[in-house]
């Protein structure tokens, strides 16, 4: 017996423009219509765990990009930009507020006086490791709701279909 799901928002949106645009393939908005409603809701539900250690997503990013670095947990603030995605005018902001909570330090470079560096405090250390050992427990968590074997197959298409998004093969490179 088939296991059949109740229509979904994606699906009563679908069924309204099959029914209003009868000569459009709306069949994409079934992938991309729930990969985005589960990306707002696995966001809502990350940044609740960032809140209990009174950061922001960004904010968590940076700290774990410093820890990722491994001691002495420090990283120029453009190689933060780089391993967290974002522009060198938000680090800035967020380099900013992580140092008002003693969380970062900043200071100059040893090799380049013009340029600076952004290091964990004992403080920022201890944060960011019990944040992210929750962190961790939390992805665990919302993982469970797939079985094992949905969970690694999931993983591998998001992994080919990421990789093709990042590095599109040329027109007739097939």
């Amino acid at each position: 017996m088939e296991d059949r799901q109740p229509l979904d928002r994606v699906a009563r949106i679908q069924a309204d423009w099959r029914r209003e645009r009868p000569d459009l393939d709306v069949t994409p908005q079934g992938v991309i219509g729930r990969l985005h409603r589960l990306a707002d809701q696995l966001t809502e539900e990350l940044c609740l765990v960032y809140g209990r250690y009174g950061l922001s997503e960004g904010e968590f990013d940076v700290l774990c990009a410093l820890r990722r670095a491994g001691q002495p947990y420090e990283r120029a603030p453009g190689e933060l930009a780089e391993h967290t995605m974002v522009t060198t005018g938000a680090m800035s902001k967020r380099i900013d507020r992580l140092e008002r909570a003693g969380l970062v330090t900043r200071r100059r470079s040893d090799g380049d006086q013009r340029g600076r560096i952004v290091a964990l405090t004992d403080a920022g250390r201890e944060l960011i490791d019990r944040a992210f050992t929750d962190h961790m427990r939390n992805e665990r968590h919302l993982l469970d709701l797939l079985a094992p074997a949905e969970a690694k197959a999931l993983e591998t298409l998001l992994t080919t279909w990421l990789s093709r998004m990042e590095h599109p093969r040329p027109p007739g490179s097939e």
